[in-house]
């Protein structure tokens, strides 16, 4: 077990029509390392998983954007799926709770299409990131710089392409965790 994350608490933001591999492979990295996780969703209930196009797992929801804040949590992670960040950037309060990530310099972790929350929430300009390939012009035109690396980190923020990229992402979204605040 990693001591220098073990108890910290990392809120995981999805709704339905998550990429699976990118929840459950993180979050297990994270629990397995003694940190405290949460689902945090836009409603209670379960949410349901996919694997690419195809309905996967569903998994219990811990809390709700409306029942947290920042201030909750040491980091945040936030999984990919074509539809899960398409809902979540639509829902004001979970914008206004990854913006408050960075406004504390707080790690955050997005993977996949994850990133596209962070366009939303305006916190992408002049940051160094990656991204499914399909959300890099998103990315420049929203002020990033897009490379085509496995894992990107600048000043606490974590980005991977895809779920191939899940063992370069849990490293260094470990390491960022044991970083803390930037």
């Amino acid at each position: 077990m990693n001591v220098q994350v073990k108890g910290k608490k990392v809120a995981i933001l999805v709704t339905n029509g998550f990429e699976q591999s990118e929840f459950t492979g993180p979050r297990d990295a994270l629990t397995d390392a003694g940190v405290d996780i949460s689902v945090v969703s836009l409603e209670h209930g379960e949410i349901q998983g996919m694997h690419h196009d195809k309905k996967a797992n569903r998994f219990a929801v811990d809390k709700i954007v409306s029942e947290v804040k920042c201030a909750d949590f040491d980091a945040l992670l936030l999984p990919g799926g074509v539809m899960n960040p398409d809902v979540l950037r639509g829902d004001e309060q979970a914008v206004a709770f990854v913006r408050d990530f960075f406004t504390e310099t707080k790690p955050v972790f997005a993977i996949c299409h994850g990133p596209q929350v962070l366009i939303t929430a305006g916190v992408v300009k002049g940051r160094t990131m990656t991204s499914y390939k399909t959300v890099k012009v998103d990315l420049e035109n929203a002020g990033a710089h897009w490379v085509d690396q496995p894992v990107v980190v600048d000043n606490g923020l974590v980005t991977s392409r895809n779920p191939g990229d899940i063992p370069d992402f849990n490293r260094k979204m470990l390491e960022e965790l044991a970083e803390g605040e930037h």
